[in-house]
């Protein structure tokens, strides 16, 4: 049996450059994020690349240690991770996670981010007695897909959007976390694709259904978060859906508790093909804020197959 892989976090009153490590936040599957102070005693977020998969770390020494035949992909995550801060610091949205700062120490890299106070649209759900109400449910998804948006703009893609991901502020407002996927979207290796998705949530085409990512990849798991707010739980994860899709429609499973158009815009999103999705976040917007009270054919949304169909005609 081969030894258990200690990946510790950085301790608290580390320093760490111009910032001292208060606490650890949480812990994924290739980072760590800390609550930290600045200098002027700001509180902010820090996330540290640290892939458990590929490194380790123990004992009093900061710096990862990782074997040599992972050094290669360890090496090709961090220079995406880092580019991933250059990128993201470039975004100034109030419902994107903001990025101050970005820098490489201890032999890994580092993003510096806003401290948000409040808490994960997750602990919202598990903590609300009863279900979810659905002006809430609207005005959150709104604002959140504004950020989403912003993001695809600059051809970014998240790949891990769900309610964990999601950060509720103490006013309501919604801030999208977590963007270790976005590396996608600039051109990554193969393992940081595959390294980063969610059971449950992450799209037919992250699990290997042989389709193209895109904006609809994030849209499919838009719809998945939205229908965990009426289950209160992970839909059916999309490999299993395509071997035998037992998924019970939201159109269906909740048909007297909520509005047709929004259970119908969950269903469309949480198609397993591509072509069947919605293709851009403005589509959703549409729906959610009223400006479209019923879905119409979703060909009207510019989809590739009707692009197609018109070029023809």
């Amino acid at each position: 049996m081969s030894p258990p892989i200690i990946v510790q976090p950085l301790p608290p009153g580390y320093r760490l450059g111009d910032y001292r490590i208060e606490k650890q936040l949480s812990q994924g599957g290739f980072s760590f994020v800390y609550l930290a102070y600045d200098e002027q005693g700001v509180p902010v977020a820090i996330k540290e690349y640290l892939p458990a998969r590929l490194a380790q770390r123990s004992g009093e020494d900061p710096n990862p240690v990782v074997g040599a035949e992972h050094q290669a992909a360890f090496d090709q995550g961090m220079m995406s991770f880092f580019e991933e801060g250059r990128v993201l610091a470039q975004l100034d949205h109030p419902n994107v996670v903001r990025v101050l700062d970005f820098f490489r120490a201890n032999q890994t890299a580092y993003l510096v981010m806003r401290y948000e106070r409040g808490r994960t649209l997750q602990a919202h759900i598990q903590q609300h007695s009863g279900e979810l109400g659905e002006s809430f449910i609207r005005n959150v998804f709104v604002r959140l897909l504004n950020g989403l948006r912003e993001v695809h703009m600059h051809k970014l893609l998240h790949l891990d959007i769900k309610p964990a991901n999601i950060y509720l502020r103490r006013d309501g407002h919604p801030v999208l976390l977590a963007f270790g996927a976005t590396r996608q979207g600039l051109g990554a290796s193969e393992f940081a694709l595959t390294a980063v998705h969610t059971p449950g949530f992450a799209a037919p085409e992250q699990m290997g259904s042989g389709e193209a990512r895109g904006p609809w990849t994030d849209i499919y798991a838009v719809g998945a978060t939205l229908y965990s707010c009426l289950a209160k739980g992970a839909p059916l994860s999309a490999d299993l859906r395509l071997q035998k899709d037992d998924l019970e429609p939201a159109l269906q499973r909740w048909h007297k508790q909520y509005s047709p158009q929004l259970l119908e815009l969950i269903d469309w999103c949480m198609k397993l093909h591509i072509g069947e999705r919605p293709q851009s976040v403005f589509a959703l917007q549409k729906v959610l804020s009223g400006e479209l009270l019923d879905l119409v054919d979703p060909a009207w949304f510019e989809t590739p197959e009707a692009n197609k169909r018109r070029d023809v005609n």
